[in-house]
């Protein structure tokens, strides 16, 4: 499904990500790790498209396409979907008139007629009780007023809307306390399937108690320094990131 080689970036004339090679097959979830500053959140700016992270080097396929050749707009169209570590309030637009417009123009991609009115509305109850979302919450401006719980929760219904073929979630468990924890990561594990694929970004094991991944990457100075197992992160929780800096 995606294969970076080789990929280079920068931000601001500064280099961030310096030579990373990964590979995600449908089916699977990726777990990438690491301490701050090491690029994390710079890879998953780069596979949606921020434009102010400048790629220099190296290949991104995603699909049998060039995914570096595609505009923001249509790495979303084409099933990319990223979970921000901050979600933004949208004040004045509501969650139901956002995600209708966000529906039917990924269907109208895809040459594909919009959802009607009446069903998009009945959509929309079944994916909110993937995430335990309250209707008064669905009917408000884009996370207005919301907790951060409830934005995480948000971004996980809107997952759960736009059924992308590949998830990105940058720190998704950022400010959440147990509860939010359990439903957020419960909702992530309830859209998995053979199709699709996850990448996760976290800084804690925790997260991974709930989201099983298939395998853990470490991210370090911008290259991945190590790829093993889900026990990789249980190390990780015991040693920390130390030992692995001293390897490489």
């Amino acid at each position: 499904m995606l294969e970076i080689k080789n990929l280079h970036a920068q931000v601001n004339g500064k280099k961030i990500l310096n030579g990373i090679n990964l590979s995600v097959r449908k089916g699977e979830i990726h777990a990438i790790m690491g301490p701050n500053g090491s690029g994390k959140s710079t890879l998953s700016s780069v596979l949606v498209g921020n434009p102010a992270f400048v790629v220099t080097e190296g290949h991104v396929v995603y699909e049998g396409k060039n995914l570096l050749e595609l505009s923001p707009e249509d790495r979303s169209r084409e099933g990319i979907f990223l979970s921000f570590q901050y979600p933004v309030e949208i004040p004045g637009v509501s969650m139901v008139n956002f995600m209708r417009a966000a529906v039917n123009e990924h269907r109208k991609y895809k040459g594909l007629e919009p959802v009607p009115a009446t069903d998009f509305l009945k959509l929309m109850r079944e994916k909110r009780s993937i995430v335990e979302l309250d209707n008064k919450l669905a009917g408000r401006s884009v996370n207005e007023g919301f907790s951060g719980g409830e934005k995480k929760r948000n971004e996980i219904f809107q997952m759960a809307m736009l059924e992308p073929k590949l998830a990105i979630l940058d720190e998704t468990d950022s400010g959440l306390d147990i509860d939010a924890l359990r439903i957020v990561a419960g909702g992530v594990n309830k859209l998995k399937t053979n199709e699709n694929a996850t990448i996760v970004i976290t800084h804690y094991q925790r997260l991974l108690e709930y989201i099983k991944p298939d395998v853990v990457h470490v991210l370090y100075k911008g290259r991945i320094i190590k790829t093993a197992g889900p026990e990789l992160a249980l190390e990780l929780e015991e040693k920390g990131y130390d030992w692995l800096k001293t390897e490489d």
